[in-house]
């Protein structure tokens, strides 16, 4: 794995403008190791969020080889079960506005595990994966679900045009983040529809993580944060006319945001999300200025907290080895005498360690096997899930989130 430093927008190529977060240097957050890693030559590289001066696309000033991210891909999209339920409701209510019938195609990008087209293959709709990680997509395929291993470039784009013709609809869901070539990216997915075809993609909402001082949604393999004003620019540059927005809970508050290669009237939530961003400044600097002291004072927080329960001889755990965990241990300097474990549902996980704090991965059953006295809950975002399944399983002790401010759940 390398990294190349950038001083020019990815997107537009414009200077960077103002740092948003500057989290030094950090491991890859979904790099876990084998229990018998040597962790000295665990490799580190900068993770700092910079501000385009023109597009205003929020991105790393750093670019980790991506093949070496998500080659062996550790991350399920099927191990939530409130992810599941989410993508059944985006599956249906997208046929139903589409009119999706058998003789439509759906291709979905970053298909993952199948979680979301096995929905459409349930309906008989005929549907395509691309998914670069080939252990996850042998997981979709073995589901039932057509999926082809590779990244989405305009040449991918042709080669599946070529074999199965243009899409009806084209899925984007958290995946923009992911992409160092956003434009051949974007030229891909443009390339993939059919001329009166939609483009659906969500994605975590900039305002979101700057409101919630969400920075442990900041790691290698998110090279971009997105708002509707920088994607806009990015699709209007390949054709993609962006004609609705609808705010999700998900991920901490994202948008999905609709594009079409036809000219399609604007909704009226895309006029009123033009406007919030607009009243927010987000096209001028002073937004994103002061970010790194809101983290500094998150992390002092949860560093007191952390002391005071070991002081008091309180055992203390985690639970879900996200990336977005890792980030947050890593910034505070946790290490694993910080935490006696952190349990994670994903076999795929389970018996490594943690990059960066080497904290060991176990079962949740073998979590509880541990008596913990309080479990952090590092993917905020699933709280309401994990207490559902922590308390459903016995666990009496205290549970809680840190971001953006130490909780009691």
């Amino acid at each position: 794995m390398s990294a190349e430093k950038l001083t020019r927008c990815r997107a537009c190529g414009a200077p960077f403008g103002p740092v948003l977060c500057d989290l030094g240097t950090m491991a890859v957050a979904n790099s876990y190791l084998p229990p018998d890693a040597d962790t000295t030559k665990e490799p580190r590289y900068p993770l700092c969020a910079v501000v385009c001066s023109d597009c205003r696309m929020v991105q790393l000033d750093h670019t980790v080889d991506a093949t070496g991210i998500f080659s062996d891909y550790a991350y399920f999209s099927s191990a939530s079960s409130s992810w599941l339920a989410h993508a059944a409701q985006f599956a249906a209510g997208m046929a139903s506005r589409l009119e999706l019938t058998k003789a439509a195609f759906v291709v979905e990008v970053a298909s993952n595990d199948g979680y979301l087209l096995q929905n459409f293959v349930a309906a008989g709709v005929p549907c395509l994966g691309i998914e670069p990680a080939a252990n996850v997509a042998k997981a979709a395929v073995a589901a039932g679900v057509p999926t082809e291993v590779a990244f989405l470039t305009p040449e991918t784009a042709a080669r599946v045009v070529a074999a199965h013709g243009r899409a009806d609809l084209v899925i984007a869901n958290n995946v923009l983040a992911h992409v160092p070539d956003i434009n051949g990216f974007t030229r891909g997915l443009a390339g993939l529809l059919k001329p009166q075809g939609t483009l659906s993609v969500e994605a975590p909402h900039l305002l979101s993580l700057i409101d919630g001082v969400q920075f442990d949604t900041i790691y290698h393999e998110h090279y971009a944060y997105w708002s509707l004003y920088a994607v806009e620019r990015l699709f209007a540059r390949h054709g993609l006319t962006v004609y609705d927005v609808e705010v999700l809970p998900t991920h901490g508050g994202s948008l999905r945001i609709l594009a079409s290669p036809a000219p399609k009237v604007a909704s009226l939530q895309l006029m009123r999300m033009r406007k919030v961003e607009a009243e927010r400044g987000l096209d001028r600097d002073g937004v994103y200025l002061g970010f790194n002291t809101r983290v500094a004072t998150t992390l002092s927080g949860f560093r007191a907290w952390l002391a005071d329960r070991q002081a008091a001889g309180r055992r203390v755990a985690g639970y879900g080895a996200a990336a977005k965990g890792n980030t947050f241990l890593n910034a505070a300097g946790v290490k694993a005498t910080g935490l006696v474990a952190v349990a994670d549902l994903a076999p795929s996980k389970q018996n490594r360690l943690l990059p960066g704090s080497h904290i060991p991965v176990v079962s949740p059953a073998a979590l509880l096997a541990m008596q913990p006295d309080d479990i952090l809950i590092l993917p905020w975002n699933i709280s309401a899930e994990v207490v559902a399944q922590l308390r459903g399983a016995g666990f009496a002790g205290g549970l809680w989130t840190a971001v953006p401010e130490m909780r009691a759940l």
